[in-house]
C-alpha cells in the first residue's frame, strides 16, 4: 500500500486505542485519524496537494504529527526544518521550492514567516489550520508514487544542509511503514515500543522511522514534559516507557544515573547516531538487561543494519548489525571494485528506500548515487556471518607526511584500552608533518589514562603515522543539537594552545 495508507488503515482498525499521550491528555487513534482528515481538508483549501511543498517547523505534538500525515495524504512534499539552524542555513532550506511554511505558537519566528505562513494554533500573520471550519471531506490519499514525499536534511556539518529527496514509493517500501512484511525481529522490536518515548524533532528521519513501528504495532507515543531532570533515566521511570531511541552520549549519562531510577519497564532501547565501542555496548546490556539494540543508518538511506539483544547476549558486539531485509551491502576499494568479506573499504548500500537524490544538487547526487548504489562515505567491512563493521568516515582523515590516516581506527584503538571510555580524533596543521593527529579521551570511571601507554597501543596496532601528537584527557564531549558528539566544539573548548 502506498504511504501513508498503512498508517491510516492501522488507525482505523483500533479506534479506541491511545495513539499519543501529551500534556496530560490522551489522543486515541480515532481522534488522530479525525485530526488528519480535518487538517488535510484545511491544507487542500490552502491550495496544497500533489507536487506542492510545505516546510514544517513545529514542536513535537499530536497535531504536528497529524499535519505531517495530512500533507502526505495530499501528496505534498514535506520539508522538515530542524531546530537550531543559523540564518544562512535556514534561508538555504526555505529556498528549496517551498510553497508554504507551517509553524506553531512555540516555533514561529520572523525568519520562518517571510513567505506564506500556516500555523497550528494562533500565530500573528499565519493562517491557523486548526481554526478553519471542517469541510467534511473524506480522507482520500492522492499521493503519487514517484513524487517526493519528504526532504530530510543532513546535519550540515560539512557545509550547507543537503536535502535528501525520499519518494512516496520509497517510503511505501520501507520496512518500518509496512507491518504486513515485518520480519520476526522487526515485529519483536515493534512490541518493545508499546510505550515509545517521542522527543526531538519530527524533521528527523530517525524519529519518524522509529515512531512508525510504535503506531503501526499498536503502541502509544508518549511526549514527555520537561521536569528539569535528565530524560534518561528519569523520564523512563516517570512514564513507564518501554521503548526509545538514544544517542551514545545520552546512553553514557544514563548508565551513570541508572541506579537512581526504576527503568525495569524498558524492553527496547535503540542506540544510534554515532559508534559505540564493544566494551561499552557490553556494559550497557549488562546494566540494562536484554533490551539494548544498536542501529546504523544514514539520512540518505534510512536504517541500514541492526544489532539485537540476542546478538549482544551471544557476544556479538563489534559489528553494528545485520542489514535489514531488502538492504544490500557492497564494500568497495578506491577504484570502485568490490572487495572480499573481511576486507575494509567504502560501504555502498542499495535498497528500495534509498533517497532519489539531493534536491537541487545534481552534481552531488551523481557523486553519491551510482548505478543504483549509495556511497555512504563510511569505511567498514562485512564479516563471514554477514554482519557489518564500521571503521570510520572516508572523509574523516588526517594527512600525515602525505599519508592518509583515518580517525576512526585510532578512536577504536583508544577506546579499546580499559582506561578510556570515549575517544575523539581530529587533525590540525603541523609544520613538520603537514597535519598531525590530536586525540581527546574521556577516562573510564575511576581510571587515569596513561598517555604514553595509549600512544604505544596506537603505534603497535596502526603504525607511527597514526600516533596522536597530543592526547588530552577531557571530562566529556560537547553534544551537537542532533545529539551526536561535536568534534568542532570539542576542539574549540580544549584545543587552544595544543597546536
Amino acid at each position: 500500500m502506498l504511504f501513508p495508507h498503512p498508517l491510516i488503515e492501522a488507525l482505523r482498525q483500533a479506534p479506541d486505542t491511545p495513539a499519543f499521550e501529551h500534556a496530560g491528555r490522551t489522543v486515541t487513534r480515532a481522534e488522530l485519524l479525525e485530526l488528519i482528515r480535518r487538517l488535510a481538508g484545511a491544507l487542500r483549501e490552502a491550495g496544497l496537494g500533489p507536487g506542492r511543498a510545505i516546510a514544517v517547523r513545529t514542536e513535537v505534538t499530536p497535531e504536528a504529527f497529524a499535519a505531517h500525515m495530512a500533507a502526505h495524504a495530499l501528496g505534498c512534499r514535506v520539508v522538515g526544518i530542524r531546530p537550531g539552524y543559523p540564518p544562512g542555513q535556514l534561508a538555504h532550506v526555505l529556498a528549496m521550492d517551498v510553497d508554504a511554511v507551517l509553524v506553531d505558537p512555540a516555533t514561529a519566528t520572523p525568519r520562518l514567516m517571510t513567505g506564506r505562513a500556516l500555523s497550528l494554533g494562533p500565530v500573528p500573520g499565519a493562517a491557523d489550520l486548526l481554526a478553519r471550519p471542517d469541510d467534511g471531506g473524506p480522507l482520500e490519499p492522492t499521493a503519487r508514487p514517484d513524487d517526493v514525499a519528504a526532504l530530510t536534511f543532513t546535519s550540515g556539518s560539512t557545509g550547507r544542509p543537503k536535502g535528501c529527496a525520499i519518494t512516496y514509493r520509497a517510503l511505501s517500501e520501507h520496512w518500518a511503514w509496512q507491518p504486513r512484511v515485518w520480519s520476526p525481529v522487526a515485529a519483536a522490536f515493534a512490541r518493545g515500543f508499546e510505550r515509545y518515548l517521542l522527543f526531538g524533532t519530527l524533521a528527523s528521519m530517525v524519529v519518524m522511522e522509529f515512531l512508525a513501528p510504535c503506531l503501526l504495532g499498536g503502541g502509544t507515543a508518549v511526549i514527555p514534559e520537561d521536569d528539569g531532570r535528565p530524560m534518561f533515566p528519569y523520564t523512563i521511570e516517570r512514564y513507564r516507557i518501554t521503548g526509545s531511541i538514544i544517542t551514545v552520549p545520552r546512553l553514557f549519562r544514563m548508565l551513570e544515573l541508572v541506579d537512581t531510577a526504576d527503568v525495569s519497564s524498558l524492553r527496547a532501547l535503540m542506540v544510534s547516531g554515532s559508534p559505540i565501542g564493544p566494551r561499552r555496548l557490553r556494559a550497557a546490556a549488562a546494566r540494562l538487561g536484554p533490551v539494548v539494540y544498536q542501529g546504523y543508518g544514514q539520512t540518505e538511506a534510512g536504517n541500514v543494519a541492526m544489532l539485537t539483544p540476542e546478538h549482544i547476549a551471544a557476544g556479538i558486539v563489534a559489528p553494528v548489525g545485520l542489514p535489514h531485509p531488502g538492504v544490500e551491502l557492497s564494500v568497495r576499494d578506491e577504484a570502485g571494485a568490490e572487495v572480499p568479506p573481511g576486507r575494509t573499504g567504502e560501504i555502498h548500500v542499495r535498497s528500495p528506500y534509498v533517497m532519489a537524490g539531493y534536491w537541487g544538487d545534481e552534481a552531488e547526487t551523481r557523486d553519491t548515487l551510482r548505478d543504483g548504489w549509495l556511497r555512504t562515505r563510511d569505511l567498514g567491512h562485512v564479516d563471514a556471518g554477514g554482519f557489518l563493521h564500521l571503521e570510520g568516515r572516508s572523509r574523516d582523515v588526517v594527512m600525515v607526511n602525505a599519508m592518509v590516516v583515518y580517525a576512526g581506527p585510532i578512536e577504536r584503538v583508544l577506546t579499546g584500552h580499559p582506561d578510556v571510555d570515549e575517544a575523539y580524533v581530529v587533525g590540525a596543521p603541523d609544520e613538520g608533518t603537514g597535519e598531525a593527529v590530536h586525540a581527546f579521551v574521556v577516562p573510564a570511571p575511576g581510571r587515569v589514562p596513561d598517555q604514553g601507554a595509549l600512544a604505544a597501543r596506537v603505534r603497535a596496532e596502526l603504525g607511527e603515522d597514526s600516533v596522536p601528537k597530543t592526547i588530552t584527557v577531557v571530562p566529556g564531549v560537547p553534544v551537537a543539537t542532533s545529539g551526536k558528539p561535536d568534534k568542532r566544539a570539542l576542539l574549540a573548548e580544549h584545543g587552544s594552545g595544543l597546536f
